[in-house]
């Protein structure tokens, strides 16, 4: 299932090309996600390309300030995701998963 967004996920502005409807970010908050400082040290590799996936793959919405909706890699299940935790079954443990890291990466641009 492909989502086209009419707005941008991060800003709410219009978008019109149809890359930018299928990425969910316009390509000003596209440029700023990708180049968006964040620690990645506490985070094993893997983590950080999923984290990126599920960013370009507008696989992350907000929902408020600092809370986002991420759904799962198989698409079944959706998490609520903040910087400091998940609901996802890693966040649960209170380990650190990439949902956290994709919120990180959002709120940083």
């Amino acid at each position: 299932m492909t989502i086209n967004y009419t707005h941008c996920i991060r800003c709410g502005r219009h978008l019109t090309s149809t890359k930018s409807q299928a990425n969910g970010y316009g390509p000003t908050c596209a440029r700023k996600i990708r180049t968006a400082t964040v620690d990645t040290a506490d985070y094993k590799t893997h983590q950080v390309t999923s984290a990126r996936e599920l960013i370009e793959d507008g696989a992350i919405v907000p929902l408020r300030s600092t809370v986002f909706l991420a759904i799962s890699t198989d698409g079944t299940e959706t998490y609520r995701s903040a910087p400091t935790g998940c609901t996802c079954p890693a966040g649960r443990k209170g380990e650190r998963c990439y949902h956290q890291l994709a919120a990180r990466m959002l709120l940083a641009a």
